[in-house]
């Protein structure tokens, strides 16, 4: 075949990099107590911008898992085979303690480092990180049952991955997923109507059906049924102590817009045998402590996926000329990038502050655990509700190569709405602030006095404190009007944090923009004035071993 012409101004690949190498997220991991894990963090960065996981990540989602319900005799036996990178990528999470280190880890900072290494796996495949996220939040809902904590707590928190369908106690490491949705309620629980009914010994019969069982190849499940005493949650292991596969019948896998490596599943409960966590009637309140976690993940997933794509459209654009210049030289471009950065790094520095909370507040700090109530509601909402249309955004800056599978920038915009949908969509988010307000008043004085930290520093960030005050004095449609505080609170919030912590061009555009209405409705409308070099410079890729 003819060479008919030579291949020019295209963009390397981004491979090679240490991910974690990001300015915002070390500025966050060193503030919030764990300078200590930096080392750690950036081997693991290097390790998730290598070429060769990268290929893991793309192999996972490209091939995805298929469900087995039988086999060749005709004999049950629910099984999900994964691409053997899903393996991998779930070896490295575990050994690296994403999925439970901080229960078996009595360090300051054990919460902020999980929570940093999350962010740099994330951005190889979000997918797997759905069991891994379940397994870390599960734990502090099984202790409401003490006696069962003592037996798989230790095995939870394993750094062994050890996959296979086998008696849980018999394991090196255990995965836990979670089991609440049905058809007739999705988020409003409450309305399920799958039975729990005690077997007599100990156990419960539960039968019944779930809508999204996410990872139905975990080892053990919490699942919310209806019991005598109302509605309960129950530990669900897959295999039961004789060896005999317990009655979770994977009836399909769901054919998902995003998050595609990860196997999400309809089950059906027949008589299947669980033990009460918690008492009867007080399910909701028992598995809340599962997904008050699973959400501070919602949110550093969401705060990830932009800096991948921060990252990747900087790196193109760098690259790519046009019309005579690098594209990051254009100013228009440069408007359009800056702004996608001033996004991700505020929804960084919340998810850092927040990971801190929780961190403060499993060491029994009241004060920081009423602010982790507030903080997190109102940032999961909002963090989670920008990560679809910076997606896209940064997907355009890539042009017609951005559209293409090969660029990786369609899985990260399939994967961009996942979170504002899991544990509570827009709606279930929003209300649910309003409710922690309601519930817990002392959680609003904590949302000032952390906001109010950077009081007096910026005219535009004091002006929409007082519009957050004014908001929420008045209490006329508040749930009509929900999304509009919510947001309103979040903005704030990392407004304040980037004054008290960021960086000053960022704090400077971010309050500009978002706070005082110098701002379009699409990216790349900055006003003028700002510093968009500076904020660029955060935003480029690390080369590995760079700092």
């Amino acid at each position: 075949m003819p060479v008919t012409h030579e291949v020019t101004n295209q963009v390397p690949p981004l491979v090679d990099h240490d991910v974690a190498g990001d300015p915002a997220l070390l500025e966050g991991l060193r503030r919030e107590g764990a300078a200590w894990a930096e080392e750690e963090l950036h081997a693991l960065g290097t390790l998730a911008g290598s070429a060769r996981v990268q290929e893991w990540a793309r192999l996972a989602e490209q091939y995805p898992p298929v469900l087995r319900t039988h086999d060749r005799y005709g004999h049950r036996v629910d099984e999900v085979d994964f691409h053997p990178h899903w393996h991998d990528l779930m070896d490295v999470a575990v050994t690296n303690g994403l999925h439970a280190a901080p229960w078996r880890q009595d360090r300051t900072g054990a919460h902020v480092a999980r929570a940093a290494k999350m962010y740099v796996w994330g951005q190889t495949d979000p997918g797997h990180l759905c069991p891994i996220s379940m397994t870390y939040a599960a734990v502090p809902a099984l202790r409401a049952a003490p006696e069962l904590a003592e037996v798989y707590e230790p095995l939870l928190a394993s750094a062994v991955y050890d996959f296979g369908l086998r008696e849980p106690t018999g394991k090196r490491g255990l995965i836990a997923g979670m089991s609440m949705t049905e058809k007739q309620g999705g988020s409003d629980v409450r309305a399920n109507t799958t039975r729990a009914v005690p077997a007599g010994d100990g156990t419960y019969a539960l039968t019944g059906h779930k809508w999204f069982t996410s990872a139905p190849m975990s080892d053990v499940f919490l699942t919310l049924a209806q019991a005598p005493g109302g509605l309960s949650c129950f530990l669900l292991p897959r295999v039961l102590s004789d060896g005999t596969r317990n009655a979770i019948r994977l009836q399909r896998l769901k054919d998902k817009l995003g998050n595609r490596s990860n196997a999400s599943s309809e089950i059906e409960y027949e008589d299947a045998r669980g033990w009460l966590v918690g008492e009867e009637g007080r399910g909701v309140a028992t598995i809340i402590r599962m997904v008050n976690l699973t959400r501070l993940d919602c949110a550093v997933a969401s705060a990830a996926g932009m800096r991948q794509g921060v990252v990747q459209a900087v790196h193109h654009a760098t690259h790519r000329r046009a019309f005579g210049d690098p594209l990051v030289d254009q100013p228009l471009m440069g408007n359009v990038l800056a702004d996608l950065a001033v996004e991700a790094e505020a929804a960084t520095v919340a998810g850092m502050r927040l990971a801190g909370a929780v961190d403060r507040a499993a060491a029994g700090d009241d004060g920081e655990e009423t602010f982790r109530r507030i903080g997190l509601a109102v940032t999961k909402y909002w963090v989670c509700k920008r990560a679809p249309a910076h997606a896209a955004e940064a997907l355009e800056c890539l042009g017609g190569n951005g559209y293409v599978e090969e660029s990786g920038m369609p899985r990260l915009y399939r994967e961009s709405p996942l979170a504002s949908i899991w544990e509570g969509s827009g709606n279930v988010a929003a209300l649910d602030a309003l409710r922690a307000m309601a519930k817990q008043p002392e959680s609003v004085q904590a949302y000032f006095a952390e906001v109010e930290r950077a009081a007096g520093v910026d005219g535009r960030l004091d002006r929409a404190i007082a519009s957050v005050r004014k908001e929420l004095g008045d209490l006329e449609d508040a749930q009509y009007r929900a999304r509009r505080v919510v947001e309103l609170m979040a903005m704030v919030l990392q407004g304040s944090l980037l004054h008290q912590h960021g960086n000053p061009a960022v704090a400077d555009a971010f309050c500009a923009s978002r706070l005082d209405g110098d701002w379009g409705v699409a990216f790349g409308t900055l006003p003028r004035g700002v510093d968009t070099a500076a904020i660029l410079r955060r935003a480029r890729p690390c080369a590995a071993g760079e700092s």
